[in-house]
């Protein structure tokens, strides 16, 4: 029942920030979705693990990140960074864009989002990464009368 409640949570959250998404946001997203062959692939706002991710492919193992002036903080960065990290444990690669550069060049940027995509097209399929444990999260308890 709780893990019911916990994930009405999430979902509710995920909708209230993609409610908020920018214009910007907006137009790299019809700019994803155009790519021919995994564009259809992507989804946005996409929750992983303890995380919320802009754009995902999980595919391609792929997430795109579009950052805003407060991810040039000190702390947000260092935050950052270890999100990046255990979702780089998840299997996912995570690509960060500065909302600036996909104002100034969002052309550039879709291609650096293609030239990545190619990339990634080409990994042999395997089976899904492993995932680490979610921080904080406990071990399952073993059911009565296992050892």
């Amino acid at each position: 029942m709780a893990m019911t409640r916990l994930k009405a949570k999430a979902h509710r959250a995920r909708r209230a920030i993609a409610a908020q998404t920018t214009a910007l946001e907006e137009h790299l997203w019809r700019g994803i979705r155009a790519i021919p062959g995994e564009g259809g692939h992507f989804h946005r706002q996409v929750v992983i693990g303890p995380y919320l991710a802009d754009f995902v492919s999980h595919r391609l193992r792929l997430i795109i990140e579009v950052d805003g002036a407060q991810h040039a903080r000190t702390d947000r960065q260092a935050r950052d960074a270890a999100r990046d990290r255990w979702l780089g444990e998840c299997g996912y690669l995570v690509v960060r864009f500065a909302n600036n550069t996909v104002r100034a060049d969002s052309a550039a940027v879709l291609e650096s989002i293609r030239a990545v995509v190619d990339e990634r097209r080409h990994l042999p399929p395997g089976e899904e990464p492993a995932k680490p444990k979610v921080p904080g999260k406990k071990r399952p308890r073993p059911k009565p009368g296992t050892s």
